[in-house]
């Protein structure tokens, strides 16, 4: 076992896109099968230098679900992000073993769209498939080391507008 605690957490914007039933988008990350119980998560991605919470959340949104800026609107932007630690064996094929995990500040986004206007299959797909979740089994879908933090989107996601 390495002592890797020197490492620190890559800037991260995690996205809750709400829809007008309560419901929330997930996608199948399209690095996992469709059985694994933990294929399913929201959007996110890094930071990058320079770049500001809410634009590198729209930057990834479209990235990853083909969503544009235009069809969204931002109600709330976490306070504070929450870190999580990717498993020590897995942190060499991640980031080429620079971050020890993530520190993600959660953006909630109201979706102003159809489900016509959403498209993962983008020009370097996150995601296998998409639906509309419910909030409440989104940290049961979830790869466990990323279960704490999924519990602050949710923190989130009841916080009023």
């Amino acid at each position: 076992m390495s002592d890797d605690t020197a490492l620190g957490y890559r800037p991260c914007v995690g996205l809750i896109v709400t829809k007008g039933d309560g419901r929330v988008f997930a996608g199948r990350r399209n690095d996992l099968t469709p059985d694994d119980p933990a294929a399913w998560q929201l959007p996110q991605g890094g930071i990058d230098e320079d770049e500001g919470i809410v634009a590198a959340g729209l930057r990834e949104l479209e990235e990853e679900t083909g969503i544009p800026a235009s069809l969204v609107q931002v109600e709330a932007v976490a306070a504070a992000p929450v870190a999580y630690d990717i498993p020590e064996a897995a942190r060499p094929a991640h980031w080429r073993g620079r971050w020890r995990g993530q520190a993600i500040t959660w953006v909630r986004l109201r979706y102003l769209g159809t489900d016509g206007d959403v498209g993962v299959a983008t020009a370097h797909p996150e995601f296998a498939d998409w639906r509309w979740d419910d909030p409440a089994r989104l940290a049961a879908h979830i790869v466990p080391f990323k279960r704490e933090a999924y519990r602050a989107a949710l923190d989130l996601l009841t916080e009023r507008a």
